[in-house]
């Protein structure tokens, strides 16, 4: 740990804002016998309250809510999907200007600051947080599909494309089908969603340990809005960036409990469908209430190590017993792959793969964006006495190195062996189902597929865990050690939502509510950027 007890006071230089706000200052502090309250007022009660209303209706009006869900996700990504790929692209574009910039020797707590956590924890705990979940439900059937769908070739009816290949497709060429998959799914998990994750983070961290203001999103606004974001203005960002977050963290759990469902129902016979996984989500939100209450260092640190154990002893079983030759050269085949098609997938305006650049690219950076608030605060809240540099590089290269190794480990085992093994099982399974089904035909299936199941529910619980943590700290005005009634609250309404978006709609819901409140989010992150940079200018270097 580092020498410095509170992270909030600066070791070395710094140029702090100077304002008469104290954090927490608006809140409004309760004692009910031994429980006790400090929330702010009004970011508390507006996002709760809307939380609460939303879990209500959905559950009330199911039949009626279900095609509102699919309606809303297929406009918003159709319509704006140029403006979240466009997005993103700014994203990755402002942290590699960071790395090369004489910004990139600004110190996260002072010139003189010293990191709180090894590299080995660090990583563990942003990367768990980052897209655990995501990574066990994607890591095979993304592939899968990318290839699928590039074999398959373009098909068009009345003039318009109807087929979810990326770019120009592969139609016949299975070599070729593999590559622009495997470039595709890359796309989706490397370099742009944790440039969303380090804009956001960075940000935080800064205006935090070196500027002297609250660890919450309107903090790095303080640059354009001045005094007046400890007002309405402020109030709003803050109560969308929990909304976002909140939603956000509920897609994740929806995926983790029906990929879980069903590798029980493959293990053990547990029937699927929605009540499996709303026992699911019930359980582990409990076992979330639980690592909640011990606490970040005793309880996230320790789930995220934990599950960073299982994911690698997975990852290298797989590369031992699976093609291991193919996945050797696939990850520097994938990675040229991926760096050659960037361009082309990257381009927001006038693609002819319209259903895989609005139904895939815009729906993922959409729920990127919304889990940045959750992640940035995360992996801000770890990251005292990173340089900038430092920082970016590992937030940004790092994890995307370790996304394209699972990727290719998973994704090349299923795709070899649908070509060379001629296994179409592993393709014709549900999503949630396709990694048991390529474990099925390796050894220890059994084994493995069992470690897949305890690896999604900790990637759940450190998601639970982490998510509860952050949004407190928004809605206690930026206050980190709140009282636990408050981190309870918004762990169970976390489940709440969960169980209401799968009974009102399942994945579409979750998708459609992601993409909803990553939209105004997406145009928060945009304004913080800027302000951000700006931040980053007055600040001394090392």
């Amino acid at each position: 740990m580092a020498a410095n007890k509170d992270p909030m006071i600066p070791d070395g230089d710094v140029n702090p804002i100077d304002t008469d706000y104290q954090i927490g200052q608006d809140n409004i502090v309760v004692n009910v016998g031994p429980f006790g309250l400090d929330i702010h007022n009004r970011v508390f009660a507006i996002s709760g309250l809307a939380v609460i209303a939303f879990v209500l209706l959905t559950l009330v009006f199911q039949s009626q809510v279900e095609p509102l869900f699919s309606s809303l996700r297929g406009w918003l990504t159709t319509n704006l999907d140029w403006f979240f790929i466009s997005a993103a692209n700014i994203f990755v574009i402002i942290c590699l200007v960071l790395i090369f910039t004489p910004l990139g020797r600004v110190r996260l707590g002072g010139t003189e600051a010293t990191p709180d956590y090894s590299y080995a924890g660090w990583f563990s705990m942003l990367f768990a947080a980052g897209m655990g979940i995501g990574l066990m439900f994607f890591g095979v059937s993304e592939p899968l599909s990318h290839f699928s769908s590039a074999f398959g070739g373009i098909s068009v009816e009345n003039g318009v494309r109807t087929d979810w290949a990326p770019l120009g497709a592969a139609g016949g060429d299975a070599e070729l089908a593999a590559r622009l998959g495997m470039a595709a799914t890359i796309y989706h998990w490397a370099l742009h969603p944790w440039a969303i994750y380090a804009v956001m983070a960075l940000g935080l961290a800064l205006f935090s340990f070196n500027k002297g203001l609250p660890l919450t999103i309107r903090s790095v606004f303080y640059p354009i809005l001045g005094e007046r974001v400890w007002g309405w203005p402020g109030h709003i960002i803050d109560i969308l960036a929990v909304l976002a977050t909140l939603f956000g963290l509920a897609t994740s759990l929806g995926f983790g409990a029906s990929q879980a469902a069903s590798g029980l129902n493959y293990l053990f016979g547990i029937p699927l469908g929605n009540t499996t996984q709303i026992v699911l989500v019930i359980g582990i939100t409990a076992i979330a209430l639980v690592s909640v209450l011990a606490g970040l260092d005793a309880g996230v640190k320790r789930l995220s190590q934990i599950n960073m154990v299982l994911a690698v002893l997975l990852l290298a079983f797989v590369i031992i017993v699976g093609p291991t030759l193919a996945i050797a050269t696939g990850f520097f085949d994938n990675l040229l792959a991926y760096l050659t098609y960037l361009p082309e997938l990257a381009n927001p305006v006038g693609r002819e793969d319209s259903n895989f650049a609005s139904g895939w690219t815009a729906f993922y950076w959409a729920w990127w964006i919304s889990w940045c608030p959750f992640v940035g605060m995360f992996i801000a809240r770890v990251s005292r006495g990173r340089t900038v540099r430092e920082f970016i590089i590992s937030v940004l290269l790092v994890p995307s190195l370790a996304c394209v190794l699972w990727m290719t480990v998973f994704g090349t085992t299923a795709i070899d062996q649908v070509v060379n093994a001629g296994y179409n099982a592993v393709a014709e399974a549900e999503l949630p189902l396709q990694l048991f089904t390529m474990l099925d035909v390796l050894p220890l299936a059994q084994i493995t597929s069992f470690i897949a199941i305890i690896l999604v529910v900790v990637f759940f619980i450190t998601s639970s865990d982490s998510g509860s943590l952050v949004i407190d700290v928004i809605a206690a005005g930026g206050k980190v050690d709140a009282p636990t009634p408050q981190r309870v609250f918004w762990c169970t309404f976390e489940g709440l939502v969960a169980i209401a978006l799968i009974l009102g709609g399942g994945l579409v819901a979750l998708q459609a509510m992601a993409v909803s409140t990553g939209l105004p989010f997406t145009i928060v992150l945009l304004v913080a950027a800027f302000s951000m940079v700006k931040g980053l200018a007055s600040e001394p270097r090392a």
